[in-house]
This record gives structure tokens, C-alpha cells and sequence, in this order.
């Protein structure tokens, strides 16, 4: 399959995306549907060839392009994997997305990796550690980067600073943007049981170039219960809420809908994204 190169940096409108997925490249290449852009995990593009590429290729040509990595383990003791950023680099040189992202997390410890993006200790030393990683590799790929906070279950009893106030210092410090999950916000908010309009608000305005939604699922324990930030339904109405806060005070952001597991028909995220799209819309209205 050809391998050529696609120019022109097309930049991504303050539209609903959604993720692409395996089970929907063919009908998304057939049916063209309106959505502003689409996002893919870097890491299922690195190989040398084979329908991925081929796929990725083709959606290029119709629709501005985010690669969201999920393997870089910004927030790991171990050295940067500098395989990983080769990788990273040449997919960035030959598809020229919009947006380039990654997690403030660990995912990695001597060499073994883990499925999972696992949070930071919130702490001076875990901040000035992430924020030399993250310019580090923001240096070698000759570009600013976009971290996306995660969800988390436990917390770290040795964290002294709020995660709102950890992330905007990393984006401060080490000049790269933010990506904002608002699903995270809420399924974070819910398990430690901080206020997720506070997170909000202390964001600065001007680091956020890009939103994600998407669904959780609710563990039942003896205890209480737990959020778990699954990838894996309907975004939730509460997160709708946030959501719709959100574009209150960051403006209208790029917005993606994620979708991971149990992955339904194209038009089930389709008609996500438009949900997503009449919220932009209204903003848009309202400030005309």
C-alpha cells in the first residue's frame, strides 16, 4: 500500500470530532459525514504499512487529523522512551495533524508497561520532573504538545498540590497546552469528591485547545461505588453539564467523542458529536 506524504497543516475548527476506529474506517471513507475532525491513538500508526496507514491516508484527505498518544509515560521514572518519540516524530511529519497530545501520567516502571495511565504523586518534585519530560519531548519533536489530565480511583497521601493548580503550573512551565477531559474532571470529582466546577475555573482560558467527553461505567463495592472512565457508552448527563460550563468559559474548543470499548455503529458517535456540536452552536449564538 503507498505510504506517501500528506501536506498542507489543516487546522482543526472549533467543531465535534470523534475518535477513528478500525470497525468504521471503510463507512466513514463511503459516507463522508460532517464532522469537524478526526483523533487516533498515534500508537496504532507506527507500524510500516498495512491498512491502518492506508485507511489514516485516506480519512487525511477529508478531515484535519489530532493524534492522541496513550504510551509515552510522560510521568515515569524511566528514561524517555526515545524508540516511542522516533515513532511519534515521523507519523507527525508524514500525516502534519493539527494537534499533537499526551496524558500527565505514568504508565511505565523499569522497562515493563502497564495498561493503564496511571496519575502523578502531586508534589513540587513529581511537577518539576513531568515538566522537564514533557519539554524534553516537546524539543525533539519540534513542536508544542497538549496533556490531557486522567481519571484516577486512589490518590497519592503525600500530594500537596490540588490536580487543577499541578496541571495549569505544568502547561505554564513547560509552554505546552492542555487537553481537557471533562469526563475525567467528572469521574475524578466524583471519586475523591472535589468540586469539578473549581477544576474548571481554575484553568486558564488560554491553555485549552481541545476537549474530550466520553462514557464511564459505575463499580459497585460494598463500600460505595467507583467511577471507571471505560471509553465504553452515551457520555454521561451530568458530564453534558460540565460540558456545557466548559464552553462557558473556554469558548467554543474542539470537542471529541471518545470511544474505546464496546464500540458501537458509526452513527451512534455521530449523533455524540452532534450533541456536542448544538452545545458549540449555542455558544456561538449566544456571542454573535
Amino acid at each position: 500500500m503507498p505510504f506517501t506524504t500528506v501536506r498542507g497543516d489543516n487546522p482543526i475548527p472549533a467543531r465535534a470530532g470523534i475518535g477513528l476506529r478500525a470497525p468504521h474506517y471503510q463507512e466513514l471513507l463511503e459516507t463522508r459525514p460532517s464532522i469537524g475532525w478526526l483523533e487516533v491513538h498515534s500508537e496504532n500508526y507506527f507500524g510500516d504499512g498495512g491498512p491502518p496507514l492506508f485507511y489514516l491516508e485516506q480519512a487525511r484527505t477529508h478531515y484535519p487529523l489530532s493524534l492522541h498518544g496513550v504510551g509515552l509515560s510522560l510521568g515515569s521514572t524511566d528514561p524517555l522512551n526515545m524508540v516511542h518519540l522516533r515513532k511519534l516524530k515521523a507519523l507527525i511529519q508524514h500525516f502534519e495533524p493539527a494537534l499533537v497530545s499526551e496524558h500527565l501520567c505514568w504508565s511505565s516502571i523499569g522497562g515493563r508497561y502497564l495498561n493503564d495511565l496511571l496519575p502523578l504523586p502531586y508534589t513540587e518534585e513529581a511537577l518539576k520532573h513531568v515538566t522537564e519530560r514533557i519539554g524534553q519531548a516537546q524539543d525533539f519533536l519540534g513542536r508544542q504538545i497538549l496533556i490531557e489530565n486522567v481519571s484516577s480511583y486512589l490518590q497519592y497521601k503525600h500530594s500537596t498540590i490540588p490536580e487543577w493548580e499541578f496541571i495549569t503550573e505544568v502547561a505554564r512551565a513547560s509552554a505546552c497546552g492542555i487537553l481537557l477531559d471533562v469526563n475525567n474532571i467528572y469521574v475524578s470529582a466524583v471519586n475523591h469528591g472535589f468540586d469539578a466546577e473549581q477544576y474548571l475555573q481554575a484553568i486558564p482560558v488560554t491553555a485549552v485547545q481541545e476537549i474530550h467527553l466520553a462514557g464511564f461505567a459505575v463499580n459497585h463495592y460494598p463500600d460505595g461505588e467507583v467511577l471507571i472512565d471505560n471509553h465504553g457508552s452515551l457520555v454521561n448527563d451530568n458530564v453534558w453539564v460540565l460540558y456545557r460550563n466548559a464552553v462557558r468559559r473556554f469558548g467554543p474548543i474542539p470537542t471529541l467523542i471518545e470511544w474505546d470499548s464496546d464500540i458501537p455503529a458509526l452513527s451512534v458517535l455521530l449523533q455524540e458529536a452532534h450533541k456536542a456540536g448544538v452545545v458549540l452552536e449555542a455558544h456561538h449564538a449566544l456571542v454573535a
